[in-house]
């Protein structure tokens, strides 16, 4: 078995018992005739800052999905400019809409803001915590920091992830801007956001652990 498919598996096995352990809230079943729902829960880069609604994250990855016969519905509960923080306060709102499972992104402002590592993690951790009492699987999206930032904080800040993926035993896709981050012409005039060209690259990449996501779920 994968790692990933080893992480999927004590996801699951994590959720059945806290399941089996108290009254919580149970995604809705899918059926043929409903098909499941994908939330993104993150900041600017999913939520499609700088692009028309066709050229965002939510859009090309419905697309890409649809093309590999995925009939998704997908909630894309991201807000430019949010914090992990900013999620925290926000993921049981979000949790209303009843996903079937979730991209969980946060962490790039956090860097930009200079905010400790360790504010993040403990962020994260009540995301990511939120989703498992409710038994909904989530992949992680993975941030790197600058290295202008600073040995000390570039270690600490890059530790958060994978740390977290062991954790609550989810799959972790390490880098979000994989192929993207520092190429100019893949990116907005800010060198921060990715065009639409950049949020292609970044579907192509991730949509195989997308789609094992939502095959765990069906």
């Amino acid at each position: 078995m994968s790692k990933f498919g080893r992480r999927w598996a004590l996801w699951k096995l994590a959720a059945t018992s806290a399941a089996a352990g108290a009254m919580i809230f149970t995604p809705r079943a899918t059926t043929a005739q409903q098909p499941p729902r994908l939330m993104l829960l993150g900041d600017s880069l999913m939520a499609g800052y700088g692009l028309d609604n066709d050229e965002g994250f939510a859009e090309q990855l419905r697309a890409k999905l649809a093309e590999s016969s995925y009939d998704v519905s997908i909630i894309n509960a991201s807000v430019s400019g949010d914090t992990s923080g900013a999620g925290a306060a926000r993921v049981g709102r979000a949790l209303a809409q009843m996903p079937d499972v979730a991209l969980v992104g946060f962490g790039g402002n956090d860097m930009l803001q200079g905010l400790p590592p360790d504010r993040l993690r403990q962020n994260l951790r009540e995301i990511l915590g939120e989703f498992r009492d409710r038994g909904i699987p989530v992949l992680l999206l993975g941030m790197l920091a600058s290295p202008r930032l600073g040995n000390r904080y570039v270690e600490e800040f890059n530790s958060v992830y994978p740390d977290l993926a062991d954790e609550f035993g989810v799959p972790l896709y390490p880098f979000f801007l994989d192929g993207v981050a520092l190429d100019a012409a893949l990116n907005q005039g800010d060198r921060i956001h990715p065009n639409a060209r950049g949020v292609a690259v970044i579907v192509d990449r991730i949509l195989p652990a997308v789609q094992t996501l939502i095959d765990g779920d069906l």
